[in-house]
């Protein structure tokens, strides 16, 4: 196996129980030279599934390697649940050509780690793969959905003194994903760049619902009524958008797109258990006609007043174009000069 300067930040990025979609995501890095962003960053990709050309030998070489010492783990990357079943033994999910169950080879790696990222809400919470009747026993790295514990248990700390670094998303931002690695190469990112679920700041600290395009329909609490309406989803259409921490709608998907630009409602997949929230993902839930789920730290009593002001007060305009696909109604023209 080829060495690597001293110098630089070695990755190691293992899949368990889940879709790949965060690779694929990353894959949508706003960049012609993946790998030489990552190596101007410091950064040096000991092995990835799905961009790494070394073997499966190869590969076991690598963790050997890393197990015992020669070679430097500075960010074990999982991405996936980890799968404990059945019965705890892992087996569910073996990796291939050793024999061992992939959750004891992240325990063992966790161990050796100077930093532990789980990428993507799967590593993070246990995601999708921990839904429904969860038969796979899958969990976070470090969470089961919004109870600390996981796989590796709450009292985890890697190596640098921090616990599980969660990037997570279904799928992640490659932007999260890259802001971060390069922060723990630069060796910037301490625990209280981390959130209350270990998230990074960066972008945990923003809301969806922050730059949101249709954030006119929303303070005039005018609704969409069906999925191809322009007003504001959060009302009828299961949008939580004004509950979840990410910056989506000002750190645009490839540039340009979010889901809520899209016409689709923000679903929360940034939060521990987005995977079942209990009603359809498309409706929002209400008790007397008021939303359940209200803008964070908003009392449901301002909630009600404010709404119901904005609503005598929509113009006539807004309150059309919400319930339209195109725009029905342009803004009227008229002198702006100040007095």
């Amino acid at each position: 196996m080829p060495t690597t300067p001293s110098d630089m930040f070695n990755v190691l990025w293992l899949q368990s129980g889940g879709c790949g979609g965060c690779s694929m995501s990353l894959l949508c890095a706003d960049t012609t030279d993946f790998h030489g962003q990552l190596r101007d960053a410091g950064i040096n990709l000991l092995w990835h599934p799905s961009l790494s050309l070394e073997s499966a030998d190869e590969l076991q070489d690598v963790l050997a390697r890393a197990l015992d010492g020669r070679l430097r783990v500075d960010a074990l990357c999982i991405e996936g649940a980890l799968l404990r079943g059945p019965n705890g033994t892992g087996r569910f999910h073996v990796m291939a050509g050793t024999g061992i169950p992939m959750v004891d080879w992240v325990r063992r790696l966790a161990g050796v780690a100077r930093h532990v990222v789980a990428v993507g809400s799967c590593a993070a919470w246990g995601g999708i793969t921990a839904g429904a009747s969860n038969p796979t026993d899958a969990c976070g790295l470090q969470y089961e959905d919004d109870r600390v514990g996981g796989l590796l248990g709450a009292d985890f700390r890697s190596r640098s003194g921090l616990p599980v670094i969660n990037i997570a998303g279904c799928p992640t931002h490659p932007g999260w994903v890259i802001e971060s690695l390069s922060a723990l190469a630069a060796d910037s990112l301490t625990e209280q760049d981390l959130d209350s679920l270990a998230r990074p700041r960066f972008y945990a600290d923003h809301l969806v619902h922050h730059g949101c395009t249709r954030n006119e329909f929303y303070e005039f609490k005018a609704s969409a009524e069906k999925p191809s309406d322009r007003g504001c989803m959060m009302e009828h259409m299961g949008c939580k958008g004004t509950q979840v921490h990410a910056d989506c709608n000002t750190r645009l998907w490839n540039g340009e797109g979010s889901c809520t630009r899209g016409g689709y409602a923000c679903i929360a997949c940034t939060e521990p258990g987005f995977q079942e929230p209990g009603h359809a993902f498309d409706r929002t839930p209400k008790v007397a006609g008021i939303p359940i789920g209200l803008p964070t730290d908003m009392p449901k009593a301002w909630f009600v007043a404010l709404a119901s002001l904005s609503k005598s007060a929509t113009p006539k305009r807004v309150k059309i174009n919400a319930t339209a696909d195109h725009l029905v109604v342009t803004p009227a023209v008229r002198k702006t000069r100040l007095r």
